[in-house]
């Protein structure tokens, strides 16, 4: 059983679905600001081991956008909770270069050991507006191949998504110990 320190129910569900015995914890801890999704993670990880006896993950993301340089970047939930997604759709109004990159860092620490990271990435492009209803945050405008994000079943999300592949990493490091 992994403990994985989140108050997002809808991170919970996908890693819920790849790695299985996973508890959501919501004990909160300090998201410091800082210019990576590394230290962000590095700095939540040392905080959350002291709380919860056991294996504890937690997972950073954010969405960088190109044409943007790079913005909302490690801002990104306080950026969505702020002005949503259709504040980011404003902001791109009238900018052709759409590409986009979701980024995920996940912290892993069991007691006695340091904590390890793992990265995942999903490259794609802002829609011109929302669709779907399914996943959360930026996913309505986060389109793959054609479709968003919120378009997609949550298992057709895990194989592409940044954060599965983060939540893999882990997976594989597990397995092969």
């Amino acid at each position: 059983m992994i403990y994985f320190v989140t108050g997002n129910r809808g991170k919970f569900e996908e890693a819920k679905g790849i790695l299985g015995d996973v508890e959501q914890r919501n004990v909160g801890y300090t998201e410091i600001q800082a210019d990576s999704l590394e230290e962000v993670a590095a700095f939540g990880i040392e905080e959350v081991k002291e709380k919860l006896d056991g294996p504890v993950m937690i997972e950073d993301a954010g969405l960088f956008i190109e044409s943007l340089k790079g913005f909302p970047g490690v801002y990104s939930a306080y950026i969505f909770d702020t002005i949503g997604n259709e504040g980011i759709l404003r902001l791109m109004d009238g900018i052709e270069d759409r590409r986009a990159v979701f980024r995920s860092v996940l912290g892993y620490a069991e007691p006695g050991m340091e904590p390890i990271f793992f990265r995942g990435e999903l490259e794609g492009e802002i829609t011109a507006e929302p669709r779907g209803s399914g996943g959360f945050g930026y996913d309505p405008i986060f389109e793959v191949g054609g479709k968003t994000i919120a378009e997609m079943e949550i298992a057709e999300k895990n194989e592409i998504s940044h954060r599965g592949a983060s939540i893999c990493a882990l997976e594989r490091w597990l397995a092969s110990r």
